[in-house]
């Protein structure tokens, strides 16, 4: 059975993204595996650098054994909630529930190039310090999308029932493997998709072209989309078409043709992350 990665942290964002998790695995049939990741490090370097040299060893291993304890009844609060929702929705037994300590990255790294890794990988927008960061994008949010070598499924503060889809193509090999999976997937054949290109103005042929021919690929593969030229910024257009057209769910490649995609995520990619209020499901 394939498996999707649940990141929980506890948060209104993550709870949000167990049910995205519940409502893909629901369609796909696949099981859940959820991970809490305790960033001791955070503590660890404050504590050593302020407190060890005055205090001592002792007190900050204390201080250390408390804080790992905290974070240990944390995670086993976060796993009844999740596997009380997954109860309600059916799905209670394809729930497995992990805790990990260290870098998040590293820790997400081991479930998708393990034995039997993980297929896709769900987070939400923001996570545990979204109160105290508004208008911004959560780091690490940020950093498993730029590390990930597994589509990314990064959800809102807002669970809504998806009915439509928006495919946004710009051509790009992380554009065509989105494409190429919904193709694939049949599953989800019964929702509305739209399909649209991006211009930077009228008359773009290359732009023409590039919708005239993902258009064939997705009707060859079943989809009737409902396909549209648009113009402009990609970002900006895209956000409002999405905002316009009550689009559930955008489907989009993650980086585009960026030289530089190791280092920051794409500038039209946190953009619309960031703008479209709907969940945003990333190929790479």
């Amino acid at each position: 059975m394939n498996r999707l990665l649940l990141c929980a942290d506890g948060s209104a964002y993550s709870e949000v993204c167990a049910r995205y998790a519940a409502w893909y695995a629901r369609r796909t049939g696949c099981a859940i595996e959820a991970v809490y990741v305790s960033d001791v490090w955070k503590y660890e370097t404050s504590f050593l650098s302020d407190l060890s040299g005055s205090l001592g060893i002792q007190p900050y291993q204390d201080m250390m054994d408390t804080m790992q304890s905290l974070e240990q009844q944390k995670s086993e609060l976060i796993e009844a909630a999740l596997r009380a929702m997954l109860e309600r929705e059916g799905l209670g037994g394809r729930l497995s529930f992990h805790h990990r300590t260290g870098g998040v990255v590293d820790q997400l790294e081991s479930f998708e190039k393990g034995a039997d890794p993980v297929s896709l990988v769900l987070l939400g927008q923001r996570g545990e310090n979204a109160n105290s960061s508004t208008g911004h994008l959560g780091s690490t949010m940020e950093r498993v999308v730029r590390a990930s070598t597994k589509p990314c499924l990064v959800t809102t503060r807002q669970f809504t029932p998806v009915t439509k889809l928006l495919l946004a193509y710009d051509g790009s090999p992380s554009a065509t493997k989105a494409l190429h999976w919904l193709v694939q997937a049949k599953e989800f054949k019964d929702l509305s998709l739209d399909l649209v290109t991006v211009a930077a103005a009228s008359g773009d042929d290359a732009a023409a072209t590039r919708l005239q021919e993902s258009e064939s690929v997705l009707r060859a593969g079943g989809w009737k989309p409902t396909c549209q030229l648009l113009t402009g910024e990609p970002g900006d257009a895209i956000a409002e078409y999405v905002s316009q057209q009550r689009i559930d769910l955008l489907v989009t490649g993650a980086y585009g043709h960026s030289a530089i995609r190791h280092l920051l995520i794409g500038s039209t990619t946190t953009e619309l992350v960031r703008r479209c209020q709907v969940p945003v499901f990333l190929f790479r």
